[in-house]
């Protein structure tokens, strides 16, 4: 209960913290998708609607992923893999400067994953239709800030993942 109850409130401070967002930029959520997915074309190089993204909360971290929704979209796939290995290098350094831009805002977490990146490991895959990028550490601290910072993203680009932590599988 007390789980569920942590849940929902951190859920309730994200979804405040969009809302006014919009709302300091005089955006209805609508237009606040869009403009972030445009900023996200821009600085990712690959279309979301040609691609699928997809964040997961694990135990240890958690998981960027994105895909081509067109198996034979070569394009895409070798986009999505080159600006998730500049994601990995980039969060790694310490440097969110990219979800910054995307977003028009600094998302949760990332001060502390800035701070705390020498106990975070970012561990970039090729997969058959695109990449992932592996989040992992032993740190309660930085492990609260990463899912704060992928409950943001799930939220953000409305991907309809889930925003519990779960196990990760056997791929993953």
């Amino acid at each position: 209960m007390i789980r569920t109850t942590a849940l929902a409130a951190v859920l309730l401070a994200l979804t405040t913290s969009v809302v006014a967002q919009q709302a300091a930029n005089n955006e209805s959520p609508a237009e606040h998708h869009a403009a972030v997915t445009r900023r996200g074309d821009l600085e990712m190089g690959f279309s979301h609607e040609k691609t699928a993204h997809h964040f997961r909360l694990f135990k240890d971290g958690g998981l960027i992923e994105a895909t081509a929704n067109d198996a034979n979209d070569t394009n895409s796939r070798e986009m999505i893999r080159m600006h998730l290995t500049h994601i990995a290098k980039m969060f790694a350094a310490g440097n969110f400067d990219a979800p910054m831009f995307i977003h028009a805002t600094n998302p949760p977490g990332v001060a502390t994953m800035a701070e705390l990146k020498d106990q975070i490991e970012y561990k970039f895959e090729e997969t058959d239709g695109g990449a992932k990028v592996r989040i992992r550490t032993a740190n309660a601290k930085a492990l609260e800030a990463i899912h704060q910072f992928l409950r943001f993203q799930i939220t953000e680009h409305e991907t309809g993942d889930p925003v519990d932590i779960s196990e990760p599988s056997c791929q993953n």
